[in-house]
């Protein structure tokens, strides 16, 4: 269920509205102008330091908006201890535009639970080829995150046949080859955000 409440509206005033910073996490930030970079990423890293567990809770209780803004309020503030809940919202699938943050996240955080509760996002989802949800993402971030901890969760997915390449094919919302090295990438750009801001 989500929030609709004085309390969550006010937290979204405070963290998610400025300059409407939920727009700008994701791919945007990594598409900014120095002069607008340096700004927003103090600012992400200000209110990273700022908000509480419970604040966090609550954000995560919200809309897409809330979510994503919560996601990489973790990230930046290296609360693993939200892998968790986060892992099981990327599982849930609820909201469309959240997805991607709680990926980002994960990745971040970069343990092999984090790679595990990745991995049993794409093992459910490559299985759908009618939905256009986060598989991209979560790919990328798996990947990313076995290159970080010299794994291989992966390759079983990315094998020839594999649910990756199954789920590519037969998706008609796909278009392109099925190569992972423009998914990879961005993960690994907003990574470095989120480093760059922890170290702000």
């Amino acid at each position: 269920m989500i929030r609709h409440d004085s309390e969550i509206r006010d937290l979204f005033q405070r963290y998610c509205a400025p300059e409407r910073r939920y727009m700008k996490l994701g791919g945007a930030v990594l598409r900014m102008p120095p002069e607008k970079y340096e700004p927003f990423v103090h600012a992400l890293a200000a209110d990273a330091k700022a908000v509480s567990d419970a604040e966090l809770t609550i954000l995560l209780e919200g809309s897409w908006r809330e979510r994503r803004t919560a996601a990489w309020l973790a990230a930046v503030s290296r609360r693993d201890h939200f892998r968790e809940r986060l892992g099981a919202l990327l599982l849930e699938s609820e909201l469309c535009c959240a997805g991607g943050a709680y990926c980002l996240a994960l990745a971040s955080f970069g343990t092999a639970r984090d790679a595990d509760l990745l991995a049993a996002y794409l093992d459910r989802y490559l299985r759908r080829p009618d939905l256009a949800y986060d598989q991209p993402t979560a790919m990328g971030a798996l990947a990313y995150t076995d290159s970080v901890l010299q794994g291989d969760r992966a390759g079983r997915l990315l094998q020839k046949g594999g649910l990756w390449s199954q789920w590519f094919q037969d998706a008609p919302h796909v278009r392109g080859d099925a190569d992972i090295s423009d998914y990879v990438g961005g993960i690994r750009r907003a990574c470095a955000v989120v480093d760059e801001c922890a170290d702000a």
